[in-house]
């Protein structure tokens, strides 16, 4: 069809008594506004018509993946195919010269193989984005495997361009290229050991975008915000971003806190040291002003009747203080903090609850709370901690206990003044 209207066209420029010369120009400029006009016309009616159209049903779905795909403009970069096809069917009627031609239509089909890539790679950046709307994402990060199916897809697009411009068989080249693996292998080592790494931390659920992550040889603390095939981006308290390797998270250790952050309990473990030199039997005086403390108020009658019975029963002349058993400063002080602890509006009462001693050194007796605030957020959990053990060093004096601490200048300036 194409051939027979240049074929009229051409005889009724010969009729017109024109130069052979002149009559090829017109022809050739005949033949390129034509074509620039027909290419400018399908691009018109694809992205001003048919997409347009596209566009104002996916405004009026309901459905989000389809406004996802109109926001990715997908369908504006596939609309670039028109034109470059127009061209290229035009090409052998423009120029004689078929070396010329070849050329021309070799560079206008690696221009159709990237427009081609580019709408793939588009397609899968909407895809991944749907993907990420559903609730499924929350536990399976599949930016790894994204960035592996761009990767082939990338790769298959050089070899049809080296294709195009060689004129060997895609097939061949790929051929050739086997004995290239070991070099291959080398270049792409990262990334193939983050895809192994991407499918092991997504298939076994190591870690997500979201979670709190501590990883103290690469300086990261903090929230992932971005999980690729190469690299795990995390987001310190302080700001600042770490970049782990994504297969340093599968061959090195780390700390995940989502499960704290699922309890809904943070720990507390902290101990303070007690001047073991402070340590005693609790008197009858001491015993009646403790008794006055309402934490220690049932606790007091009920472990001092439980003793003056064990005594009893045995005939011990409680009088030696060898005999019998007694109240100690430092198990009454360590009820009043499991009652304290109890009654803490902030402490968790449902996971593991502990006031313990541990192994006495030189630094003293150390007693260690153990527990689990019901505030996970950081400055909450960081103020909750301060206040107990605010009112842990107040009130110990009231039991006759002393903190352990190393002597200071002003304790050796005040024993040399008395």
């Amino acid at each position: 069809m194409i051939e027979r209207w240049i074929n009229w066209y051409q005889n009724l420029l010969s009729g017109a008594e024109l130069s052979e010369s002149l009559v090829v120009f017109i022809e050739n400029t005949t033949i390129i506004v034509v074509t620039a006009g027909l290419a400018i016309l399908a691009d018109f009616i694809i992205k001003r018509i048919i997409i347009a159209t596209i566009t104002r049903i996916a405004r009026k779905s309901k459905n989000r993946w389809d406004d996802i795909f109109i926001e990715r403009k997908v369908f504006n970069k596939l609309a670039h195919l028109a034109p470059a096809i127009i061209v290229h069917n035009a090409l052998q009627y423009v120029f004689d010269a078929p070396g010329l031609v070849a050329f021309l239509e070799n560079l206008v089909q690696a221009y159709m193989v990237l427009v081609v890539l580019l709408v793939i790679d588009t397609t899968i950046n909407a895809l991944y984005q749907v993907y990420m709307t559903l609730p499924v994402s929350k536990g399976r990060n599949i930016k790894g495997f994204v960035q592996v199916v761009k990767i082939v897809f990338y790769f298959v697009a050089i070899i049809l361009i080296i294709s195009i411009f060689s004129g060997e068989a895609p097939k061949v080249l790929m051929g050739g290229l086997g004995a290239m693996a070991a070099v291959l292998m080398l270049v792409f080592k990262d990334t193939i050991l983050g895809f192994v790494a991407s499918i092991q931390l997504s298939a076994n659920k190591m870690v997500n975008v979201g979670d709190w992550i501590s990883m103290p040889k690469y300086n990261a603390d903090g929230d992932v915000i971005d999980i690729s095939l190469n690299t795990v981006k995390v987001q310190n308290w302080d700001k600042t971003i770490a970049t782990i390797p994504t297969y340093a998270l599968v061959s090195e250790s780390f700390n995940n806190w989502k499960g704290m952050e699922e309890s809904g309990g943070r720990r507390i473990k902290r101990s303070l040291n007690i001047d073991m030199n402070s340590v005693g039997f609790l008197d009858k005086d001491q015993i009646e002003k403790l008794r006055k403390f309402y934490l220690l108020r049932d606790y007091i009658t009920e472990k001092k009747q439980e003793i003056e019975d064990y005594n009893k029963s045995l005939k011990l002349d409680v009088s030696e203080v060898t005999n019998g058993r007694k109240m100690t400063n430092l198990g009454t002080f360590r009820k009043y903090l499991e009652n304290y602890l109890h009654a803490h509006p902030k402490i968790h009462q449902e996971m593991t609850f502990l006031v313990r001693h541990l192994q006495p050194t030189d630094k003293g007796l150390p007693v260690e709370i153990y527990v689990f605030s019901n505030d996970q957020a950081w400055a909450n959990y960081e103020a909750i901690q301060a206040d107990i053990f605010d009112h842990i060093l107040a009130i110990m004096p009231e039991f006759g206990l002393r903190v352990f601490q190393n002597p200071t200048g002003d304790d050796f300036q005040k024993l040399a003044h008395s």
